[in-house]
């Protein structure tokens, strides 16, 4: 089962940037199993599984992010009790890694025949500024032998069909600092603080729903010195790509005001950059949908902002499916429930299995 590998797999840190260690134990895990695996020029592990006579098909791309939000030297350690796994992603990402890992395993014990090529994939960079840049990068170098993505990623029950648009930005303002006292220098936190508040006051629409957040602020070096330097770190997200287009331009001028207005420089920089619109899941929904019938899970749909996103530009039909139950997502305390594995395996193998015998592609 799953569990078997989770342990492992959660046990091995992968910061975002810094999969490296996660993405030697899946290769190893992957090559155990008797598959031939390869490591592209980003980082993501990949393995082609291309039946005889499959040649030249479209392939189905299965693909679970490594990376997590935890920093290097967090204390990953996996905590089991009364049927729970708790411990920093253990399910975010862990858990879907475990998942497909099993799959790969009950493929080699036969019994699902495959009438197309399945490549499953470890990618890089899902999580925070990464930016999708795994995805992004198998998609866009491999479009023209895909026929769909599934994102592997999230609760079972849980099916992403629309991708929400995200643009983020690194603002740093600087100016020349000095003394609290002695200089008349302008400060950049008066800067960073009359930009957070104009932000924060810039109107969103209910719908499409829009969301405006400043994730981390920072600035100065003692109490007594005028701070030379401070940013900050600007979420802009929205279900439709005008709307977020249009914030995104208020935000910069709010940005660029607020630097104007106190006399320092700004330094912007987009980190990220999230395609989002329809995931074009209209031929991949109904076989998501068998295959929770038939393992009496509830589905529902909803829209985030998943490696699913990085199909969009390319016109590939793509999902993002969740293979396990649990909870507190992004936290130290996240936990798995360790009876939802058979069921999420159960999911995932029955829905490669109808896309074998399926009109998609």
């Amino acid at each position: 089962m799953p569990l078997s590998y989770l342990t492992r797999i959660a046990q091995t840190p992968a910061p975002t940037f810094h999969e490296g260690a996660r993405a030697d134990l899946i290769s190893e895990l992957w090559t155990g199993l008797g598959y031939v695996t390869e490591r592209d020029e980003v980082g993501n592990v990949l393995t082609r599984i291309t039946p005889p006579g499959t040649e030249g098909r479209p392939a189905l791309l299965l693909a679970a992010h490594l990376d997590t939000v935890f920093d290097a030297g967090t204390d990953v350690t996996v905590r089991e009790d009364a049927g729970r796994l708790t411990g920093p992603g253990v399910g975010d990402n862990s858990a879907s890694l475990a998942v497909v890992t099993a799959l790969l395993r009950d493929l080699r014990g036969g019994g699902t025949t495959l009438r197309r090529p399945l490549w499953v994939a470890a990618n890089v960079g899902e999580e925070g500024l990464g930016d999708l840049r795994g995805a992004k990068h198998l998609i866009a170098r491999h479009r023209a032998q895909l026929g769909a993505f599934i994102a592997v990623d999230g609760y079972l029950g849980i099916a992403v069909t629309r991708g929400v648009g995200v643009r983020r930005y690194r603002a740093e303002f600087v100016g020349p600092g000095g003394h609290s006292w002695g200089d008349q220098a302008p400060s950049t936190l008066h800067a960073l603080g009359r930009a957070i508040s104009a932000l924060y006051a810039l109107h969103l629409p209910v719908t499409p729903r829009t969301t405006l957040n400043v994730g981390v602020a920072s600035g100065g070096t003692s109490v007594n010195s005028i701070a030379g330097n401070a940013g900050l770190l600007l979420d802009l997200r929205s279900l439709d790509a005008g709307v977020l287009a249009e914030l995104d331009a208020r935000a910069v001028a709010v940005l660029h005001a607020a630097a104007r207005e106190v006399g320092v420089t700004l330094r912007l920089e987009r980190v990220g950059d999230r395609p989002g619109g329809d995931l074009q899941s209209g031929a991949l929904l109904p076989l998501v949908r068998e295959a929770a019938r038939e393992v009496r899970v509830d589905l529902r749909l909803a829209s985030s902002s998943t490696d699913a996103n990085a199909a969009v530009p390319h016109g590939l039909p793509s999902v993002a499916v969740g293979v396990y139950r649990g909870g507190n997502a992004h936290r130290t305390d996240e936990w798995v429930q360790a009876a939802s594995f058979a069921p999420g395996l159960k999911f995932l193998r029955r829905l490669v299995e109808l896309y074998q015998r399926s009109p998609v592609a």
